[in-house]
């Protein structure tokens, strides 16, 4: 539920009331971000979220009762459903992968620091991802062994361009905007032009599910 004006309206899931407590002391201080419910369970925080409106969920990936990972593909699920980030050790939660196959927008781990906390709600909520390239390779690289290529997949990357195609590669790969732009000698504007008819055509949210495909598809292959 995208927000048209006032704060970023942010749900924090979480089992730990310290951690929701924490998180919900950072976000106190920032002028354009009001937390406006917590719940400790996936069950909690779908029942939160059916009754309030909020622009992103702030979602631990271990939880009883319902884990991160379903509360997550059910939120994704909603027409105008907020976006979500989970919370992830990285290092053990492998259900973070998971995550982000069914739809977070991003990750972030439990020790980041609370100005990235708040600049992460900031760029999820204007529709962008929170993953850095190179750290959304090292997962998927991680974790690519869940993958199972899919026809119907394969049949979407048919409405790429040839150009588009290799963009998706490369933004796959963990290259940036940038970084692409020089490898194909073409204006930064361009890649980002490119990444934009990449996302309407296959009908996909941001960077990270746009990596996802791209492995999923087996137009990349994970390092060795």
């Amino acid at each position: 539920m995208s927000a048209m004006s006032g704060p970023i309206r942010v749900v924090v899931v979480d089992d730990q009331p310290l951690i929701r407590a924490g998180f919900a002391m950072v976000l106190a201080a920032q002028s354009d971000i009001e937390v406006v419910g917590e719940a400790e369970n996936g069950v909690d925080a779908l029942a939160l979220l059916a009754r309030t409106e909020a622009d992103v969920v702030i979602m631990d990936i271990r939880m009883p009762i319902m884990d991160g990972v379903e509360a997550t593909e059910r939120l994704t699920r909603l027409p105008d459903g907020p976006r979500v980030l989970v919370l992830t050790t990285f290092d053990t939660d492998e259900d973070a992968f998971a995550a982000l196959q069914a739809g977070a927008s991003g990750f972030l781990l439990k020790n980041t620091p609370p100005e990235e906390v708040v600049t992460a709600i900031r760029v999820v909520s204007a529709g962008e991802s929170v993953v850095a390239p190179r750290v959304t390779r090292r997962l998927l690289d991680r974790f690519a062994g869940k993958l199972a290529p899919s026809d119907r997949l394969d049949e979407r990357l048919a409405l790429l361009t040839v150009r588009e195609r290799e963009v998706l590669g490369l933004v796959a790969e963990g290259l940036s905007n940038s970084e692409i732009a020089a490898r194909l000698f073409i204006a930064e504007g361009t890649v980002k032009t490119h990444f934009g008819k990449i996302l309407t055509k296959l009908d996909l949210r941001d960077r990270v599910q746009a990596v996802i495909l791209a492995y999923d598809t087996g137009l990349v292959s994970p390092r060795s």
